[in-house]
């Protein structure tokens, strides 16, 4: 498998979204017709959208908003919202900082502690106006946090790092048995990030509800320049909703598979889809929306690690409502509002009736499939070549 790179070195050609395309089908759907729903655990969810968990992009009030709307955001239980009290102040300081001193005053911003009765009042204020709480936390915090936020009504909580596996060797600290955590926490639990079938299929056998895929796309993150390492996105959902379908043939056991990041237009988040995801996790996306608490701005999580930032604060601006970016009227033409209408409409067009369906459309390698015949967009930076 592979191809030679050198010297009796082998390498495997990996696809992003932008070197592949949908292959229509022979049959079309009204896109009213089309199901887009989807289950993860006891929880049913309109729309298989998920809002990353960001300080720019995520806070209580885009929390409410988005389990109205039919999905969930994640919490970062670790970010500013449960260091302080009043966060508008903090997130205003980054917000307004220069590019060249934001990262060492995120590092400072950050070095608050979590305040525990921060967490379970975060979760609470959002349970109270009906949306799903949904929270996450990094392995080493993931003990000490996923009680306190069980306790107080969430309702999935997400243990998230740059990579994670099922076996992790350390010498100065104990790992998370990731078993004995989703078997004795008695909600869903979503492990990330992981990008290959071997060990994905390894998380899986610990008994999570869902699997984050994707180590360095997002907009903000700067993993793949910082450590060198990744897997493009379509390939990496692929190989990783291939572990999911073999383990749910021996165990009967489905394991939910969110592609996470990368994406920024509706044709980004159908492939994605069509690569084999269940749902998709966006966080540039979603920080374009008025109600997100970034103002158009929004950095990765590890942006403020006081040792090795693998993130950078970038501004993406405001351009509508959360409403409008989920469901429309899009007043945008580059791709980047109504991705609901625009996954429905794509479903129509290929003859998938539900998600699934949709997982098994047929994708041919397209380099040149946002360039072909746009020499009037690409001359005026317009539409698609913006």
């Amino acid at each position: 498998m592979g191809e030679f790179i050198g010297q009796g070195r082998k390498a495997r050609r990996a696809y992003g979204f932008d070197e592949v395309a949908i292959v229509p089908g022979t049959v079309t759907i009204n896109p009213d017709d089309v199901d887009i729903s989807w289950t993860f655990g006891e929880h049913r969810f309109k729309i298989p959208f998920i809002a990353s968990a960001m300080d720019g992009v995520v806070d209580v009030r885009f929390a409410i908003e988005m389990g109205r709307l039919g999905g969930f955001g994640v919490l970062n239980l670790e970010g500013i919202q449960t260091r302080y009290e009043d966060p508008s102040p903090i997130l205003e300081q980054i917000i307004t900082a220069s590019p060249s001193k934001v990262t060492v005053l995120l590092q400072s911003l950050y070095r608050e502690p979590v305040k525990e009765r921060l967490v379970a009042k975060r979760i609470s204020e959002i349970k109270r106006m009906g949306a799903p709480a949904v929270v996450s936390a990094i392995p080493q915090s993931a003990l000490r946090f996923a009680e306190i936020a069980r306790d107080a009504g969430a309702d999935i909580v997400v243990v998230q790092a740059t990579v994670i596996t099922a076996k992790h060797r350390s010498t100065r600290s104990q790992a998370i048995d990731f078993a004995k955590f989703c078997s004795n926490l008695d909600i869903p639990v979503i492990i990330g990030n992981c990008v290959t079938y071997e060990a994905a299929l390894e998380l899986m056998r610990t008994g999570p509800a869902g699997l984050l895929v994707g180590i360095g796309p997002g907009a903000a993150c700067t993993t793949r320049e910082v450590l060198g390492i990744g897997v493009p996105q379509v390939t990496a959902t692929i190989d990783v909703a291939a572990a999911r379908d073999f383990y749910y043939k021996k165990t009967k056991r489905y394991v939910s598979i969110i592609t996470d990041g990368g994406m920024n237009t509706g044709g980004d988040v159908c492939k994605a889809f069509a690569s084999g995801a269940d749902a998709v996790m966006l966080g540039s996306g979603f920080a374009r929306a008025s109600e997100a608490p970034g103002k158009g701005y929004h950095w990765g999580m590890a942006t403020p690690d006081r040792y090795l930032p693998r993130g950078t604060r970038i501004e993406v601006g405001v351009t509508g409502t959360l409403k409008e970016i989920l469901f429309g009227p899009a007043r945008l033409d580059d791709g980047t509002q109504n991705l609901v209408g625009a996954l429905r409409t794509s479903m129509g067009n290929i003859g998938a009736k539900n998600i699934r369906e949709l997982q098994r459309s047929e994708l041919i390698i397209a380099p040149e499939i946002k360039t072909e015949g746009k020499a009037f967009q690409n001359a005026q930076r317009r539409g698609m070549i913006r």
